[in-house]
């Protein structure tokens, strides 16, 4: 098989996810910031493409305001990410909204992009989504992204369970989950990582069920 062609896609590791009404539930934040300064490294000693990516809103606005605090990056990413090959501002969930990233991607010859950062029930799913129509396969790192506790008119979830979900959910159909420290092996190999798809696992979910039901 032919080497998998990566780009890491660092997503929004920003202060407004450890602080305020946005701050990461599941995993606990400085777990998860771990993980994403691991992948960083990796990327960097496999000479895997780094691409940091932030979120940006007018100044004034409630969150990801420009200049603010909780826009500015998390100060232990700026650390380890000055050699990131390009740096993305975005005002969209999905990264490839009006950022001209794709092009960026292509022109490098990247096939498969890697998913860390927040939120996974926001910006990762929405990117992961986007990204297949466009030519991408995706990775996510599940150690290495966060959700965050949901309530509204239709119900309410805590972080953990939304976190579980989305990563079943992608592993389904959008991308190959996998932790941190398996993709190292397979970044270092230059490997696809193992990915599900909806009829395998709407066969495995169904035969689940039954179990559980007798």
């Amino acid at each position: 098989m032919p080497a998998v062609r990566r780009a890491l896609i660092v997503i929004d590791v920003q202060q407004e996810y450890f602080q305020g009404p946005l701050a990461i539930g599941y995993p606990p934040p400085e777990e998860s910031l771990a993980k994403i300064l691991d992948a960083v490294r990796v990327a960097t000693l496999e000479g895997i493409p780094v691409v940091v990516v932030q979120h940006e809103k007018p100044a004034g606005a409630a969150l990801f305001a420009v200049g603010s605090t909780g826009w500015s990056l998390h100060p232990g990413l700026d650390q380890v990410a000055e050699g990131a090959c390009k740096r993305v501002v975005k005002n969209y969930a999905s990264v490839f909204d009006g950022t001209g990233l794709a092009d960026w991607l292509h022109v490098n010859d990247v096939d498969t992009i890697t998913l860390v950062g927040y939120m996974a029930n926001n910006c990762v799913l929405a990117t992961a989504a986007a990204a297949a129509p466009l030519g991408f396969g995706v990775e996510v790192l599940s150690d290495a992204i966060g959700a965050i506790h949901l309530a509204n008119e239709a119900g309410s979830v805590s972080a953990g369970q939304l976190h579980q979900t989305l990563l079943v959910l992608l592993q389904s159909n959008f991308a190959a989950v996998a932790t941190t420290r398996a993709w190292a092996a397979a970044a270092a190999e230059r490997t696809a990582l193992p990915k599900s798809n909806l009829l395998a696992s709407a066969t495995l979910g169904r035969a689940a069920q039954e179990v559980t039901a007798g």
